[in-house]
């Protein structure tokens, strides 16, 4: 029984499916990701009256500690770490567009549209050399997918403050890393 409500708790939300790195030749981390995301019926039906929702992909570098801590201080300045998605339904033609930054792709059904958010190949994150002599087995780095509530329309805020089913994020989840 208990089995059966943990599954029925995490019916809607985000989960990663692929979380992988490659330690390139220069020294940086090439990101590969894929979310399995549901969204729960409320933000199924804001969606289709015209509210975009817009998600954040981040990474973050936790070991070696020299180079999370100046990645960290890089990143308050620069800002690299996050691709941001946004999911918007066009009733006109009845397709789902997702969008990161000048570049969208338009899909037929909500599902589809939901793979292509937070999935992402190649992402070359850090400064080139910045993992250069550090050996695999001390490099740790995890990604994160998660609904930005902050560029929701302020009735949206509002109700995602005061209900879960508006707060959805994967949590930080654990590369798999591995040599190019």
């Amino acid at each position: 029984m208990l089995m059966l409500l943990t599954s029925l708790a995490w019916a809607e939300g985000i989960s990663a499916t692929r979380a992988q790195a490659l330690v390139t030749n220069n020294g940086q981390l090439s990101i590969n990701t894929r979310f399995n995301t549901q969204l729960p019926d409320q933000l199924k039906q804001a969606l289709q009256k015209g509210v975009p929702l817009h998600f954040d992909l981040n990474y973050q570098l936790t070991s070696p500690t020299i180079a999370a801590y100046r990645t960290r201080i890089n990143n308050l300045v620069g800002g690299d770490n996050l691709i941001q998605y946004k999911l918007a339904y066009h009733p006109l033609t009845s397709r789902y567009r997702v969008s990161m930054g000048t570049f969208s792709t338009e899909y037929n059904s909500l599902d589809t549209a939901l793979k292509a958010v937070g999935a992402v190949a190649n992402w070359k994150v850090l400064n080139s050399g910045t993992l250069k002599d550090t050996s695999i087995h001390d490099i740790q780095a995890d990604v994160r997918l998660s609904l930005s509530i902050g560029q929701l329309p302020r009735p949206f805020q509002i109700n995602a403050l005061t209900s879960r089913n508006w707060q959805l994020d994967s949590g930080w989840r654990r590369l798999a890393i591995t040599p190019e």
